[in-house]
């Protein structure tokens, strides 16, 4: 079929459906909902037998909907009704929730339901709940709404409050005052439920040291204690305020942009904070024991035994980075607990984190924050390089990237530099640069041919679209891809590494490891790889060049003016 997906942003759930479809052999084209005028003119293009709508913040217009079959998927369970179905599921605790795929009519998220799927509420943050949970009830629900428009039999249900199965209802925007943390009184599970309900938008608006300012992210302390509401400690950037019976971590802030100030933007709470920010200490805690604690810390370490404790042990250094986004600073602390990994008497290292982003490559909000943004840029992708050529440079063990969410640019590169991919089914890939006007660095050059073959590389790389995990593994871009849950996933990870900890062919794979990074470096050395890319960097970095005003519009959330062709279909 020919399949239109309207949706407000080519965001990660839209781009999950578009290699879902495509993969399935539908002729599958975007068109982002910019208005009725040009939406009208990108249906009347594609000609699509079916719309859908993954992700939409405006109606569709009556002429399209009475024209077309148009399917809306709403994050909420069949009679949920509103723009906030989410942020109410986690700020009340729902143990569960659903996804439903209905029809366009007149009243919003009122249609006939085509199909509806539940799923369990995990206790993260509204982002990562999304790209996780909510994503794969997405995705079975949209196929199967697909599967019966394409039989051409099925009747949609009517929505009918008086059925047993119809247990939701309407339900008004979550504005600020529902959100609004009193520090005198909430105790710590109240006030990470508002923040996890606000993650990533809109976030708590809330008042530090005399200024107002967006609290963006939320983690439990299990140690430092406080006067409620007072900050008493920082961590990488992220700032440790106390409630009435504990503390929570906040990585970011957005501040309150003033009625005639400069847009604001989410970036680390220290860097936000700056001056107003009073004396307290830096806590630190180290990635090993930071994986046996209740609070938190971007990255943890810890080691398993082999599968049956007989030879070898696993390594697990373990990332989470808001967004995916890796700055100089993450960077450089990674690649120090890569270091210190490294020496440990492990055989396997496995590289990834718990549920979520793999990594999206270089920091566009830190670095849109520096002096100078393009010397900022520099430092960020030589960073990123560094901690790229420690995991292409180590030849003693086996290192695993394990990517249970999405990845792109910067980030996909950074996990082929191990020696095996381990990909989620319902992860996304982004194996380019372009449309943030850069080249890219991290080694790809030669990691990314190595894997698919110099044409695949290129296509890859210019065609600029998503490749779902199926699609990245017969490419040969990755080696194995799990179905399932982030914990059925890791779970599988856990055996599989173990037992190649114990391997008898381990000790051979090591050094045919060895032998063909040596017989790589006498045709063409690593250093000349990477020489060469940030040659190429560096024109991108310098002033004038598009990267500078894309990263903006990133940044900035600018609204882009018309479809990019790539996305046409």
């Amino acid at each position: 079929m020919r399949i239109l997906l309207v949706a407000s942003a080519f965001n990660s759930l839209t781009q999950r459906v578009h290699t879902e479809l495509r993969d399935r052999g539908h002729h599958v084209g975007v068109e982002l909902a910019l208005g009725d005028e040009p939406l009208r003119a990108g249906v009347a293009r594609f000609g699509p037998d079916l719309i859908l709508a993954p992700m939409l913040t405006r109606a569709i217009p009556e002429d399209i909907w009475t024209a077309h079959t148009v399917l809306i998927v709403h994050p909420g369970p069949k009679g949920d009704r509103g723009p906030s179905s989410l942020d109410w599921a986690i700020s009340e605790a729902a143990p569960s929730w659903g996804v439903t795929v209905l029809q366009a009519v007149a009243e919003m998220d009122a249609g006939p339901i085509w199909a509806s799927v539940p799923f369990a509420v995990t206790p993260v943050g509204k982002s990562a709940l999304y790209r996780n949970e909510v994503a794969d009830a997405a995705l079975t629900a949209v196929l199967l709404a697909v599967e019966r428009f394409e039989a051409g039999q099925f009747e949609p249900e009517p929505l009918d409050y008086s059925r047993r199965d119809v247990k939701g209802k309407l339900r008004p925007y979550h504005v600020q005052q529902h959100r609004r943390i009193d520090w005198d009184i909430d105790d710590t599970a109240t006030v990470l439920r508002k923040l996890r309900a606000a993650d990533s938008q809109p976030g708590v608006l809330d008042e530090l040291f005399g200024r107002e300012f967006f609290l963006h992210g939320g983690h439990n302390e299990d140690q430092l204690r406080g006067e409620p509401g007072t900050v008493i400690a920082t961590r990488d950037g992220a700032i440790c305020r106390a409630t009435v019976d504990g503390a929570v971590w906040l990585p970011q802030l957005r501040a309150r942009r003033a009625p005639d100030g400069p847009p604001t933007f989410k970036q680390p709470a220290t860097d936000v904070l700056g001056e107003l920010l009073p004396s307290v200490p830096e806590v630190p805690v180290s990635p090993a024991a930071a994986a046996t604690r209740d609070t938190w810390s971007e990255i943890r370490y810890r080691e398993v035994a082999g599968a049956a404790g007989k030879y070898g042990s696993v390594g697990y250094l373990e990332f989470a980075f808001a967004g995916g986004a890796m700055s100089t600073g993450q960077c450089r602390r990674l690649l120090y607990a890569y270091e210190q990994a490294r020496t440990r008497p492990i055989n396997v290292l496995v590289l990834g984190p718990e549920r979520d982003f793999f990594s999206n490559g270089i920091h566009l909000n830190v670095i849109e924050a520096a002096a100078d943004p393009g010397a900022e840029s520099w430092r960020n992708i030589n960073a990123m390089d560094d901690l790229v050529e420690a995991i292409l440079t180590t030849t003693d063990k086996l290192v695993i990237s394990a990517l249970p969410g999405n990845a792109a640019a910067g980030g996909i590169m950074l996990a082929l530099a191990a020696d095996e991919v381990w990909c989620r089914e319902s992860a996304v890939l982004n194996p380019h640069y372009q449309l943030m006007g850069l080249y890219g660095s991290e080694y790809w050059t030669y990691t990314l041919p190595r894997r698919v073959g110099a044409q695949t590389a290129e296509r890859l790389t210019q065609q600029t679209l998503p490749v779902g995990a199926r699609a990245a593994r017969a490419l040969g871009l990755v080696d194995q891809v799990i179905p399932g849950s982030p914990a059925a996933f890791w779970a599988w990870v856990r055996t599989e590494a173990a037992a190649l900890a114990d391997s008898p062919e381990l000790a051979e794979r090591l050094v045919e490891k060895k032998r063909r990074l040596a017989a790589d470096e006498a045709v063409k050395p690593l250093a000349a790889y990477r020489a060469e890319e940030l040659a190429r960097m560096s024109a991108n970095f310098a002033p004038g060049s598009p990267y500078h005003q894309l990263r903006q519009n990133f940044v900035h959330k600018v609204c882009a003016t018309a479809t990019p062709s790539h996305l046409l279909g």
